[in-house]
């Protein structure tokens, strides 16, 4: 998500906050704890962060630790979100060194507001943008595009993701995805997910998630997640744990006039 270069010339503090939280980085896509997402942007001018501090993912390499994986959401606009995302991968049987995985930047756009913006009616996405290479290998640059369509229900909600990308490594690839969520009044809801990907000519991937969210307030959820795939018909099993949580940059602005006002002030 790149942030808005206006703010961030006015909060150097800001800036240098999202080069640490990029440099931690966290998993494609988005929208904890899921592969695929919504169609749904963060507020105008604010900021919602999707942090893994720690995950466990085990398949036919070994035993993996994903930590911290980051997503870095900013409403540019009502209806455009400007996102950053990328995942620490670090081997630990057979051990290996830590690398920045899955990394992009991406921009997301509501084209028709529907239920997920208190509207009725079904909410359209896109969300297109460049996969950025891996820390390591020989990795290089891809694209992505991708179609999101929601419906929000009273028993529940359900997503559903298109994309089509040129990979890292330049062959094509498919992800589909279907996300299920109980209601969105319940503090604890159960959600699903079932995705098939398809990168053409290398693997395919036939996936199911389950897991439960808790929402604590509007601005503040906590996540866990099992989830287990085929890669080409191998087993590949992961635990995810995490939280979102979103803030105004105002709340920066705000701290920082302070600093500027109270060397003025008498003591």
């Amino acid at each position: 998500m790149p942030v808005n270069c206006r703010h961030l010339r006015k909060l150097p503090g800001l800036s240098m906050l999202a080069l640490v939280l990029l440099a931690w980085a966290g998993p494609a896509r988005a929208y904890r704890p899921f592969d695929g997402t919504d169609a749904a942007v963060a507020k105008k001018g604010e900021m919602e962060i999707e942090l893994q501090p720690t995950g466990r993912l085990r398949d036919e390499s070994g035993t993996s630790l994903i930590a911290p994986a980051t997503v870095i959401n900013y409403g540019l606009s009502d209806d455009w979100e400007a996102v950053l995302e990328g995942q620490g991968q670090t081997p630990l049987s057979p051990p290996g060194p830590t690398s920045l995985t899955t990394a992009g930047a991406f921009l997301k756009h509501v084209l028709v507001p529907g239920s997920l913006q208190d509207k009725s009616g079904t909410s359209i996405a896109t969300e297109f943008g460049v996969l950025l290479p891996d820390s390591t290998g020989n990795s290089g640059v891809g694209a992505s595009v991708a179609a999101i369509v929601s419906q929000r229900w009273d028993w529940g909600t359900i997503h559903l993701n298109a994309e089509t990308a040129l990979t890292r490594d330049h062959h094509g690839d498919l992800f589909l995805s279907t996300i299920v969520e109980g209601p969105a009044t319940w503090t604890v809801r159960p959600v699903a997910e079932i995705f098939y990907e398809n990168e053409f000519g290398r693997e395919q991937t036939f996936s199911g998630l389950v897991g439960l969210i808790y929402r604590v307030r509007d601005d503040l959820s906590f996540d866990v997640a099992i989830r287990h795939a085929l890669t080409n018909g191998r087993p590949v099993n992961e635990i995810r744990a995490g939280l979102t949580f979103g803030f105004p940059l105002s709340f920066f602005e705000g701290h920082a006039a302070q600093r500027e006002v109270q060397p003025l002030l008498p003591r």
